[in-house]
């Protein structure tokens, strides 16, 4: 954290995607324009995988969370994910939220998202009601209804593929709210460092 103070601050866990999973996706994104006129698209530079949505957190608190975040990093050894394909909560047909799923590394990626919620529900955060579902979101419909010409542009990219990542670091990032949209910048960031074995240990437990 550099020792520097943090003003209340809408908060998440992440992981980072790499330019070329973000010039991928956000090509996809342009495809999927014109036929998604009512939806509000993710700026390329804001595409992310979340791990947990922390909401507005008081300073005292994120500083607590910290030191256990620090540990489930070290707990965990990188993995390879892969970004394909297309979806939608809660369906194709009616959608709310447009989104890129995950294929090799899902289960990784799921495991680490309840490490971090196993963390910071020991620090009194909430924890997760739904079982962890990862995606990368792509946009948000302003007015969700049925929509078959959106649903039928969805179901023609469901084998498209994004690129893959090495994920070794697990990144606390800041939301920043403006007319202009979303800023999002990291606050602190932990390397992943366990090795695959005491990885896969750690998971199981």
């Amino acid at each position: 954290m550099g020792g520097r103070s943090i003003a209340g601050i809408r908060a998440f866990l992440a992981i980072l995607l790499p330019d070329t999973v973000r010039s991928a996706l956000d090509a996809e994104i342009e495809r999927l324009r014109p036929v998604g006129r009512d939806v509000s698209w993710v700026a390329r530079d804001n595409l992310h995988l979340t791990l947990k949505f922390l909401g507005h957190v008081e300073p005292e608190r994120l500083e607590h969370a910290v030191s256990g975040l620090a540990l489930v990093a070290a707990a965990v050894a990188p993995f390879e994910l892969a970004v394909v394909g297309l979806g939608a909560f809660p369906s194709p047909t009616r959608p709310r939220v447009l989104w890129a799923g995950l294929e090799s590394g899902a289960d990784a990626a799921a495991r680490l998202a309840r490490s971090v919620d196993g963390a910071l529900a020991g620090q009194g955060f909430a924890p997760e009601e739904r079982p962890f579902s990862g995606h990368v979101t792509l946009g948000r419909v302003r007015e969700p209804g049925r929509d078959r010409h959106l649903a039928s542009a969805l179901a023609a990219g469901a084998g498209h593929r994004f690129g893959r990542l090495t994920v070794d670091r697990l990144a606390l990032m800041r939301s920043e709210l403006s007319p202009r949209g979303a800023r999002y910048s990291i606050i602190a960031a932990w390397p992943l460092s366990a090795s695959p074995s005491q990885g896969t240990t750690a998971a199981a437990r």
